[in-house]
């Protein structure tokens, strides 16, 4: 988180803002900056994190707009925010954006956010996502493999089959052994 609000703070280039937001308790203040026309793209994100680490649900809508943003750093942010927030609506957002072949360049921190969060959507998500990505020359090689890992972790025997697949393509095969290795065999 740490490394979060320094990106922040260096994006707003010095502005009293940053401080009123990074400093203020009050929840409906930061409330207001994620709806006050005119507010910096940063403001927006510093106010969404506080909001979703504070657990207010405020927060959640920015949050999801900000784990499908071009921009790495603020997927991992709204990733982060959005684990802790506990809104049962996250893991049906984060499957959606994982699942979104138009927004599949971005799709690599809702994965992570799926699998943190140990959802129900979160293996027929995963499952979905790496299948289509076992196509020849796919250019989201760390989609799939954060697909094949994830799926390793959360060890749902219905994750065998996409995961048999995945020993074909060298890059994801090593991943696919060891995640098969973590499903329990059926009997």
């Amino acid at each position: 988180m740490r490394a979060h609000l320094e990106r922040l703070r260096r994006e707003s280039g010095g502005s009293p803002l940053y401080e009123r937001v990074a400093g203020t308790a009050d929840l409906d203040e930061l409330a207001d900056v994620l709806t006050e026309p005119g507010r910096p793209l940063w403001a927006r994100e510093l106010a969404a994190l506080r909001l979703g680490l504070a657990g207010d649900r405020r927060a959640f809508e920015s949050l999801v707009l900000f784990l499908n943003h071009r921009d790495p750093e603020r997927c991992a942010s709204a990733a982060y925010a959005l684990a802790r927030l506990r809104d049962p609506r996250t893991a049906r957002a984060a499957a959606a954006l994982a699942t979104n072949e138009l927004r599949v360049a971005y799709a690599l921190h809702p994965v992570r956010l799926l699998v943190e969060l140990r959802a129900p959507e979160s293996v027929p998500a995963l499952i979905t996502t790496l299948r289509r990505r076992l196509t020849p020359h796919d250019p989201y090689r760390r989609v799939a493999l954060a697909c094949v890992e994830g799926l390793g972790a959360l060890a749902d025997a219905r994750a065998g089959p996409v995961l048999n697949e995945a020993l074909a393509h060298p890059a994801l095969a090593e991943a696919a052994v060891h995640a098969l290795a973590r499903i329990p065999r059926q009997r």
